[in-house]
């Protein structure tokens, strides 16, 4: 190779043909077998789960966790969406390649959803980065897969009905894989799933009952915006816009009670501005501090701080809403490797940018606001609501379920492929239904597992282990 000129960036230590990488992924089989994914069984030294969710409780905030465990128990899904911590044990003891992507970490089927590009032309992609980290790709893969199992159930569907909603979901995400294998990197990286186009998709094949309905929740997420959560969430008080408290999922923190507080915001939010973009800390200029208040969100990120902030502009109709939410330690780190980002918002900002083609314009992250005990916190900040949305998961019949596994198998190939060989991981996958339906075998027996420890947290609450807070 001929010596380049000084400022010419080099080459990769291995400089392969696609068939060459594809050829690496097929050696991959020699390893782990595709087929070998379909095994489950629960290891003799496989933790309590209910041990898992109080080691957690540490390092949260106490008189939330119970708001946690109350969610989690109302159903087999919920407590899935909360366990994420525990699948990734399963996950690091179970059969794995060494393939590593920009994981999302808590690819369960409701961290999927659409919200505005920059353009604000609606996409559709993973939407949860509380997690991601550098890790196996079969990791995101299993725990898709099993959440549509787990779902399909909730539903009411036999399990025939859940094993072919994985299935098809795996083999969309296969399929999809080798369409980003054949294409030019540049091509991959620009490449998006635009609202429009799944409906121009998937409208021909479904119900007219089913495309309504689909409709319905691309309308909802259009309208899910700032100015829409400012009229739902604030009221004047003194001629003042204030957060509307709903304790205890909303509250706010009154000044003068929490002296240090307001200025530990205002150091807070300069440190974020500082990881923006010059041209989004002019747009922040424009707006002046409203008010902010705690609140709780989700299901497996309930007990870690998350605050809403309100910006007023020069206009009455011109908020803007930044939410403020913790980053601690991804679940997979005692398995996958830490982090090369000591601060915990600036792991999920980098892993966000990386894997979503269009990416909240605000998002950045920052340290500081600590309302119990002296360790200082680390989040990273986003919009609130921008036009953000998601599918109506529990109104789908068996075949909606299905297109909509196949939607979130091709945005979670777009994902992985960014920061993938797209090459190897075909070259491992192939193009028999092999791993297809391996990993729906898993995902059904993996709901089994989901099943009994859902019963053990239930078991937990009605000996008063752990506290519940059931809420209306």
């Amino acid at each position: 190779m001929s010596r380049m000129s000084p400022g010419v960036l080099a080459p990769p230590h291995e400089v392969l043909t696609p068939g060459e990488w594809q050829a690496e992924g097929r050696a991959q089989r020699r390893l782990v077998s595709r087929s070998s994914h379909a095994q489950w069984a629960a290891p003799a030294d496989r933790p309590d789960p209910v041990s898992v969710l109080e080691e957690q409780a540490k390092t949260r905030v106490a008189d939330l966790m119970p708001i946690r465990h109350g969610r989690m128990a109302a159903s087999p899904f919920a407590y899935f969406r909360g366990a994420a911590a525990m699948m990734a044990w399963d996950l690091a003891h179970s059969p794995t390649t060494s393939i590593r992507v920009q994981a999302c970490g808590d690819a369960h089927l409701l961290n999927f959803g659409m919200y505005a590009a920059p353009d604000r032309r609606l996409v559709f992609d993973v939407n949860d980065f509380d997690e991601t980290l550098p890790a196996p790709f079969d990791w995101d893969i299993k725990r898709l897969a099993a959440s549509f199992a787990v779902a399909a159930r909730e539903n009411g569907f036999d399990d025939h009905e859940a094993h072919t909603a994985a299935r098809l979901t795996v083999r969309s995400y296969r399929t999809e894989m080798a369409n980003y294998a054949a294409m030019r990197f540049l091509e991959v990286w620009y490449s998006r799933i635009d609202v429009d186009e799944v409906s121009r998709l998937f409208d021909a094949l479904q119900t007219k009952k089913a495309v309504r309905r689909r409709h319905r929740d691309i309308k909802k997420a259009q309208r899910s915006t700032s100015l829409r959560a400012f009229l739902k969430m604030c009221e004047q008080v003194e001629g003042q816009y204030v957060i509307r408290p709903a304790h205890p999922v909303i509250v706010r923190f009154p000044i003068e009670r929490y002296p240090g507080m307001l200025e530990e915001l205002r150091s807070a939010v300069a440190r974020y501005q500082d990881t923006l973009q010059a041209d989004r800390r002019e747009v922040l200029r424009r707006f002046y501090f409203g008010d902010f208040a705690r609140k709780v969100v989700g299901v497996g990120s309930v007990g870690t701080e998350a605050f809403v902030m309100l910006l007023l502009g020069d206009r009455a109709d011109e908020p803007l809403f930044l939410q403020l939410k913790q980053a601690q330690e991804s679940v997979l780190a005692p398995f996958a490797g830490r982090s090369e980002y000591t601060h915990q918002g600036e792991r999920v900002v980098v892993g966000q940018r990386l894997t979503q083609a269009a990416v909240d314009p605000f998002l950045g992250w920052t340290s500081g606001i600590a309302t119990s005990g002296t360790s200082v916190k680390q989040y990273y900040v986003r919009q609130l609501r921008d036009m953000k949305g998601s599918m109506s998961v529990p109104l789908m019949d068996p075949l909606q379920l299905d297109y909509y596994g196949r939607l979130c198998g091709w945005a979670l190939a777009r994902a992985h492929a960014r920061t993938g060989r797209a090459a190897i991981i075909c070259g491992y996958l192939g193009t028999s239904e092999v791993f297809d339906r391996a990993i729906a075998d898993f995902a059904v027996a993996y709901a089994d597992q989901n099943e009994q420890d859902f019963q053990r947290l239930l078991k937990a609450v009605s000996d008063g282990r752990v506290q519940a807070t059931v809420e209306r």
